[in-house]
């Protein structure tokens, strides 16, 4: 188990590479986070989890070994309660949460799995923006007309010319 890594697998390269191509910039491994996301778009409020079906026992298609499989299935059971206790922290604090399985990124499935991440980040944004209040316009003070100060305007002239004619 110490040559897993924790970073930098090949499904969370294929999510970054496919946002990074789309033109989103994000964070990876964002410690100030309850759990460690793996992929953050603070633009979007959003954190995304790269999960490998068997770590994180994916009802779907995760398998627990037979051999040890007591020890293996405590384990599994912790580390989906790890992640749901982040998931909740990091919704009570105003972000939205995305999970990605690994098997959802084999390559039949891969480019739905994407593009749905990509429709989900611009509709999230979309609602942020719906919420924030919208700025308020510049409006210029009136004159009155007791103050011809804040005119911009000459006075009226007197030219010397009569009303008649030229």
């Amino acid at each position: 188990m110490s040559r897993i890594r924790g970073r930098d697998t090949k499904p969370e390269l294929i999510v970054r590479r496919y946002l990074y191509s789309r033109g989103y910039r994000f964070r990876k491994n964002v410690k100030g986070l309850p759990g460690t996301p793996d992929i953050v778009l603070r633009k979007y409020r959003v954190a995304i989890f790269v999960h490998g079906c068997f770590w994180h026992g994916h009802e779907v298609d995760g398998r627990i070994p037979d051999s040890n499989r007591e020890f293996w299935q405590e384990k599994i059971s912790r580390n989906k309660e790890r992640d749901r206790r982040n998931k909740e922290k990091l919704l009570s604090m105003g972000w939205s949460v995305i999970t990605v399985w690994e098997c959802q990124l084999k390559p039949a499935a891969r480019q739905r799995t994407l593009s749905g991440l990509e429709y989900y980040l611009n509709h999230n944004y979309l609602r942020l923006q719906k919420m924030k209040p919208a700025p308020r316009p510049y409006v210029q003070p009136c004159a009155t007309q007791d103050d011809d100060s804040r005119l911009a305007a000459e006075p009226a002239a007197d030219y010397g010319v009569s009303g008649d004619g030229i």
